[in-house]
């Protein structure tokens, strides 16, 4: 698979722990590192993507700002619950510039990928793009 948005390959996010209509969960899926979703300053904070069918995910990259640490869950129900962990990532400070960074998931398959930021270098964190390589 080609890196492309989430949106195009039909991913939706299903659940975010916060929202700003500013800054809307779909942006962390539309390919667009200049929109993006802001957490609401408390942690953990949460978002679930959701695939239409099962995909194997080699590698996913997070481009973000002041995000600590990332831990990501996945399952292959159709239903958003009973997550199992398969990655977890503490990430390095970045001062004003973009955070990116990739996660190797060692093609695993899923239809949902939950991501929950446990901590961040500041009381809010944003995503940016999360992208998936097969």
């Amino acid at each position: 698979m080609i890196e492309s948005s989430l949106t195009s390959l039909g991913a939706k996010v299903l659940l975010a722990a916060s929202s700003d209509e500013n800054h809307p969960p779909e942006s962390i899926i539309d390919g667009n590192t200049k929109t993006f979703w802001m957490s609401t300053g408390m942690f953990p904070q949460e978002f679930i993507i959701h695939f239409p069918e099962p995909t194997n995910i080699g590698t996913v990259t997070v481009d973000s700002y002041n995000v600590k640490h990332l831990k990501i869950e996945k399952n292959t129900s159709q239903n958003a619950s009973q997550f199992e962990p398969v990655a977890e990532k503490e990430f390095e400070s970045t001062e004003g510039h973009l955070q990116s960074n990739a996660i190797t998931l060692n093609g695993c398959s899923a239809t949902h990928l939950r991501f929950i930021i446990t901590a961040g270098y500041d009381h809010f964190v944003s995503v940016h793009r999360v992208s998936v390589k097969n």
